[in-house]
């Protein structure tokens, strides 16, 4: 049975940096992603990373976020630097089931219908 579980959410300066985590159970694909759902909005793909170093970013993000994936502990991070108001979501943490080293995932790393399993989230709160 797969079991993600994150943590590090908080409140934060808007400016300021915080890094979630990720403990996974049960898990061995490596085919990973951040998806975060803003107030009042959809939920949207934040990051990817597959096999430890093939990594995505939705364009909102790049340059302020940083997907790594600790496979020795099974543990997926975000860490996110430079945060806005906007930043602030419930972040999920998502793995795949299937492949994803492959053409296919690599133009739907952030597509959420591409994620079998699900974590409870964490609340990150960016105030100005």
């Amino acid at each position: 049975q797969v079991q993600l579980v994150e943590s590090g959410g908080g409140s934060v300066q808007s400016g300021g940096s915080l890094r979630l985590s990720c403990a996974a159970s049960g898990y061995s694909n490596r085919c990973m992603a951040w998806i975060r759902q803003a107030p009042g909005k959809e939920r949207e793909g934040v990051a990817a990373i597959f096999t430890d170093r093939i990594t995505f970013y939705a364009d909102s993000v790049k340059g302020r976020f940083t997907i790594s994936l600790d496979s020795a502990k099974n543990t997926l991070y975000l860490q996110m630097s430079s945060l806005k108001d906007d930043d602030t979501a419930i972040y999920y943490c998502a793995a795949r089931k299937y492949a994803c080293y492959n053409n296919y995932m690599n133009s739907r790393a952030l597509d959420l219908k591409e994620y079998n399993y699900w974590g409870q989230g964490t609340q990150v709160t960016v105030s100005s």
